[in-house]
């Protein structure tokens, strides 16, 4: 079965096609040659998630999903949350988004945070959604190469180390993104 995963993230694009392998083909925007970038102006992630997987069924008639993802700082009042990917402003540039989290948690103790994804499913015109959440902490430096985003500093609970040490395969089982997309893979396999 052939997917748009509606997104320009490569890295992302990658991650999921791991997740769904070999059972689907999951494309991604580029892929279908639409470079337009889908404004993600909604409050939460279920709805900047409804937004896009919205937008690529509207425009391409193709059965789709889109993720949106938060990271939730508990010292922080849940920040960066929705804005995560624009944390430090419009540019979207992950070192200045995990240069901005470390400033404001210099000298806090508390570093609980938690990672959450919301998966919106448009399969033939109907609608599904799907989430995925991963509890752990910030820590202190950065560490790892691997991963994109927020990686190098989140480290989730009873692992050591960061996403961004993790092998794919490891991540890819604990993650957010992880658990939302087995359960999107849960509900195509009954469909």
């Amino acid at each position: 079965m052939k997917l748009v995963f509606a997104t320009h993230n490569l890295g992302k694009l990658q991650e999921v096609r791991e997740l769904l392998s070999p059972d689907y083909e999951v494309i991604g925007l580029n892929d279908l040659g639409d470079h337009e970038e889908i404004e993600e102006t909604a409050l939460t992630l279920e709805g900047n998630a409804w937004i896009k997987a919205r937008a690529v069924w509207e425009k391409h008639g193709l059965s789709c999903f889109s993720d949106d993802t938060g990271l939730e700082i508990e010292a922080l009042n849940n920040a960066p949350g929705v804005f995560s990917a624009r944390y430090a402003g419009q540019a979207k540039s992950p070192d200045a988004n995990m240069d901005k989290v470390l400033t404001e948690l210099n000298g806090v103790k508390n570093r609980k945070a938690r990672f959450r994804t919301a998966v919106a499913l448009v399969l033939q015109g109907e609608e599904y959604l799907f989430e995925g959440t991963v509890q752990g902490e910030i820590t202190s430096v950065r560490s790892g190469v691997k991963g994109f985003g927020y990686d190098p500093i989140f480290s989730p609970d009873g692992f050591s180390g960061t996403f961004a040490e993790m092998d794919a395969a490891t991540k890819n089982e604990i993650s957010h993104r992880g658990l939302a997309m087995k359960k999107l893979v849960a509900f195509l396999s009954a469909h």
